[in-house]
């Protein structure tokens, strides 16, 4: 039974970018749920396969009846939870765009993002933390040889970098896109309380007061089935924590250049990304962007 009022958003964009953490905060507010990636986008895409063309059931299942039956998985996955505002997570949402506004017209989707060369590094990280475990990230022992070869079949257009990459990139000059904010994780995690603002602005809904300070999530049963313990767990407190890459120069230096989100020309996407002034040099200085109609710099903030 569909629950009346309630609202579903959806967590998207790249792996190792603060969806996470991001949903975490969200659960503070009593209103809201939100955790990690749900098995509905696949259920989504299975039963879309199940009447298509070329099925025995494709003439037999209208269209108004495929939206209500993809709205039942949803309204039955979360069938438990009483909250009026349910946070879906899953990064093949960014490629189902056309699907999901059909499903849920007033849907919005929060895009994290984060350097490539980081995320690597990020996962790279997981990998090595885990020694005494082959991870089941990579398929043969070839792909998990070297650091090399690990990255480069994460960034693999089919795999857990390339896909969300590919997807998100596709989402982004749709005609969808007006559907989307983009957050850059950095940016996330040293001004917590602006991006969160701006968060709530883009959904409409009101302002609820986040504590940074006592953030929890944790999925070790999960993790352990994917042999990467500690994937999913947040720290308590949201806050930068600089350090050295663990990657070589060269393969570092191969994705550090690819955020296509700094600048989205003829894109209608909403940005919360920090971009550096026409003029400097170095890292990306702390400003807050969010583009009017017009593709403007609507919101900026030094």
């Amino acid at each position: 039974m569909a629950t009346p009022g309630r609202k579903y958003h959806f967590i998207s964009g790249l792996p190792r970018s603060g969806s996470t953490l991001t949903a975490a905060l969200l659960r503070q507010n009593p209103r809201f749920h939100a955790g990690m990636s749900s098995p509905i986008a696949g259920l989504f895409d299975g039963m879309i396969a199940q009447v298509s063309a070329g099925t025995e059931l494709s003439s037999t299942v209208t269209q108004a009846q495929r939206a209500r039956l993809l709205r039942g998985l949803f309204e039955s996955y979360y069938a438990d939870h009483d909250e009026s505002v349910i946070f879906d997570t899953n990064r093949a949402w960014t490629a189902n765009l056309p699907a999901l506004v059909q499903v849920f017209p007033d849907a919005k989707v929060i895009c994290l993002v984060r350097e490539l060369s980081w995320i690597m590094d990020s996962m790279e990280r997981q990998f090595r933390q885990n020694a005494f475990e082959h991870t089941r990230l990579f398929n043969t022992p070839a792909e998990r040889s070297t650091v090399y070869t690990r990255v480069e079949a994460l960034a693999g257009a089919n795999r857990l970098v390339g896909y969300p990459w590919h997807a998100l990139r596709e989402a982004c000059y749709s005609e969808f896109a007006d559907r989307l904010v983009i957050v850059d994780y950095e940016l996330l995690i040293r001004r917590p309380a602006e991006v969160m603002k701006l968060l709530y602005e883009f959904l409409g809904e009101e302002p609820f007061e986040h504590d940074f300070e006592a953030v929890t999530y944790d999925a070790p049963a999960f993790d352990a089935g994917l042999g990467l313990d500690g994937l999913h767990r947040v720290h308590r407190t949201v806050a930068p924590r600089p350090r050295d890459t663990i990657l070589p120069p060269d393969l570092f230096e191969k994705y550090a250049n690819l955020a296509f989100w700094r600048d989205l020309p003829n894109s209608k996407a909403f940005r919360i990304v920090a971009t550096p002034p026409p003029d400097a040099e170095g890292p990306s200085s702390d400003r807050t962007v969010m583009p009017t109609e017009t593709n403007q710099l609507g919101r900026t903030e030094s």
